[in-house]
């Protein structure tokens, strides 16, 4: 019982055990990295966990969910705006003024965060603690990573400067496609045969997430410590780039609220919004990361989607237990 007890009062306050197993993850991984033929093997073994991801989420998802969802066009569309509109506009306003304070490869992974679609598990679950239209919010973020797997790489491409060294072609495109979009398809064509298994017992797909996403995370960063990431980042610069991505999450978070309420939406809708338009995916991020981000520091460029996601979560944990309570 004081287990029990002591799990919930870490709930309360935004913990939970995935969130303590990402930063024990990170911590491994700066003292016992991966490498040479096991990192390797661990890269090869986190691309089929990826792919088995979003072959599950493909499984799971009720095409009728979706066209239903999709008749809420208030909620659909604010999500996309929030997600592929006002996030890259704010973070491509922030970009020249950090650039004063963080190195390039940050600006570089502020970008990109701002081009990555929503969470799916997260807001989905956050909707539901909250009492949110969880119909709603399962339509927006299934469609903002179906669409985001081209998206997100061809709005990065745009908003990317030509001096950044970093090259998108269609090649890195179709490699996303091949790990993420194709999967999807799959799930959804074996959907009659394990739709009903997987709605009914969750853990399989929650075990999954959460482990391909330390499975990635690991990877990312032993690349990175094993390339000197914590010589080349200062305790300064950490510190500004929490402070940056802290006022990124703050302003998304109070203008989706904004956008919901000047929508004219309910308030299960503008939970939904909320929890949907304010969040970025680590799911589809990081492996999108792997391959966009081929031979350059990866650590360092998905580091501020790493601090992002630890404090969405953090954050809309909090918000999503206050509003029940309320």
């Amino acid at each position: 019982m004081a287990i029990s007890s002591f799990e919930a009062r870490l709930r309360r306050l935004g913990l939970d055990r995935y969130m303590m197993l990402l930063i024990l993850t990170v911590v491994l991984a700066s003292y016992l990295p991966a490498r040479g033929e096991f990192a390797r093997v661990l890269s090869q073994v986190t691309y089929w966990a990826v792919a088995l991801l979003f072959f599950l989420y493909g499984a799971k998802l009720s095409t009728s969910t979706i066209i239903a969802g999709m008749t809420n066009w208030r909620l659909q569309s604010s999500s996309m705006v929030c997600t592929y509109v006002m996030f890259p506009l704010l973070v491509l306003a922030m970009v020249p003024l950090t650039g004063l304070i963080l190195s390039p490869a940050f600006a570089i992974g502020l970008l990109y965060l701002g081009c990555l679609p929503s969470t799916v598990q997260s807001s989905i679950a956050f909707t539901s603690v909250a009492g949110g239209n969880v119909a709603g919010a399962v339509c927006a973020a299934s469609v903002s990573n179906l669409v985001g797997v081209l998206l997100a790489p061809l709005l990065f491409a745009l908003l990317l400067s030509s001096d950044s060294g970093v090259h998108i072609d269609g090649t890195a495109v179709w490699k996303i496609c091949q790990q993420i979009l194709l999967p999807f398809a799959l799930g959804q064509l074996c959907r009659p045969l394990l739709g009903g298994f997987l709605n009914k017992y969750k853990l399989p797909t929650m075990i999954v997430d959460r482990g391909s996403i330390l499975l990635i995370v690991y990877s990312a960063f032993s690349a990175g410590v094993v390339n000197g990431i914590w010589k080349l980042v200062g305790l300064e610069e950490l510190l500004a780039l929490i402070a940056v991505v802290a006022l990124l999450l703050a302003a998304v978070m109070i203008l989706t609220t904004v956008l919901g309420r000047g929508m004219g939406m309910n308030l299960p809708d503008r939970l939904a919004l909320f929890f949907c338009g304010s969040t970025k995916s680590l799911a589809t991020g990081l492996p999108m990361a792997g391959i966009l981000f081929h031979g350059q520091d990866i650590a360092m460029i998905v580091l501020p989607l790493m601090l992002f996601h630890l404090m969405q979560l953090f954050v809309c944990a909090i918000i999503s237990q206050r509003v029940t309570a309320a």
